[in-house]
């Protein structure tokens, strides 16, 4: 059965796979501002060596602390891995606070999960297991936004209790409770 945990190295050689699944299918490429694609870009290449990835590790772990160092308009997160035995899922990240930028596109919760892992049920049952950890946070209800043509995320946000606000650009913003 998969369940949340922190990053961590044990799972260098799936993550890599899925890291290539995701780029199989554009992540990664010119313009994609998502977290996968965004570091993607910056670590494709590099990921392979045991120091870069567990490096990769403490810094996502890290990104939680408040005054950990961050590019400017970027707020402590949370990351977590989805992973089943030694397979790398999926991820989510809760964002602890939300900027303008977040609150329109991004939301406090973004996720991915690897491509030869989905349509089985694993972002909803994330979602669900994330979303008391957001409470523990102070975030209630929570923000999660997604493109208005992806139709399988919204149907993971509505089924975690997610209720439409509105839409922004291409973007559908949910309010989750978290309780």
């Amino acid at each position: 059965m998969p369940k949340l945990t922190g990053p961590t190295v044990r799972v260098h050689a799936s993550f890599l796979a899925a890291m290539a699944e995701f780029q199989d299918e554009g992540r990664g490429r010119a313009g994609d501002a998502s977290m996968v694609g965004r570091e993607i870009d910056h670590y494709a290449g590099r990921w392979q060596d045991p120091g870069v990835f567990d490096a990769y590790v403490r810094w996502l772990r890290n990104d939680s602390v408040e005054d950990a160092p961050r590019p400017a308009g970027y707020v402590p997160s949370t990351t977590l891995w989805w992973v089943g035995g030694d397979d790398y899922l999926g991820r989510i990240s809760i964002r602890h606070r939300l900027t303008p930028q977040l609150r329109d596109y991004g939301g406090h919760i973004g996720y991915d999960i690897r491509p030869t892992a989905r349509r089985r049920g694993h972002a909803t049952a994330m979602l669900a297991a994330t979303l008391p950890l957001a409470k523990a946070l102070g975030i209630d209800p929570v923000l999660i936004t997604c493109d208005e043509d992806n139709v399988g995320s919204r149907k993971v946000i509505e089924v975690n209790g997610g209720v439409l606000e509105d839409r922004r650009g291409i973007k559908r913003r949910y309010w989750v409770p978290s309780s």
